[in-house]
């Protein structure tokens, strides 16, 4: 059964960086879950709202953990679109990269940032000024 299989094999990425064991530009926490800037953002702003706890498929995710992370995602959301100068801001649940379930949420502008290939590593210095803003957002 999916849901026996919740917790990973090995330690994944995003654990060590909740765990703080590699660097993160974190923009929220809370006992549930965390969010940090992505460090190849598809825009400005490109937040990852992750549960501590390592699931690997969303899908696995207990009812009430879900409905939080989507609560966070939202208000993260209503901060890029406060402080980043877009018509929407994008949502969405892959889980390839990382085998720990994350929600990916960023400033859109049109289709064409919803594309993966677009993505580009942004420097540390980049990274602390978007935390700064969406943190004072927060």
């Amino acid at each position: 059964m999916r849901g026996e299989r919740q917790r990973a094999a090995m330690t994944t990425l995003f654990t060590k960086i909740i765990e703080h064991e590699i660097p993160g530009e974190f923009v929220y926490e809370d006992e549930r879950c965390v969010a940090f800037l992505d460090v190849q953002p598809m825009t400005p702003g490109h937040t990852l709202v992750v549960p501590r706890v390592e699931v690997d498929h969303w899908i696995d995710l207990d009812d009430d953990l879900a409905a939080h992370l989507f609560a966070v995602a939202k208000r993260i959301g209503a901060a890029q679109s406060s402080v980043f100068d877009c018509e929407k801001v994008g949502l969405m649940i892959q889980g390839y990269e990382v085998p720990h379930t994350h929600i990916h949420v960023w400033p859109t502008t049109s289709l064409k940032n919803f594309d993966p290939s677009t993505r580009a590593a942004a420097g540390p210095e980049e990274l602390r000024t978007v935390g700064e803003k969406l943190r004072a957002a927060l």
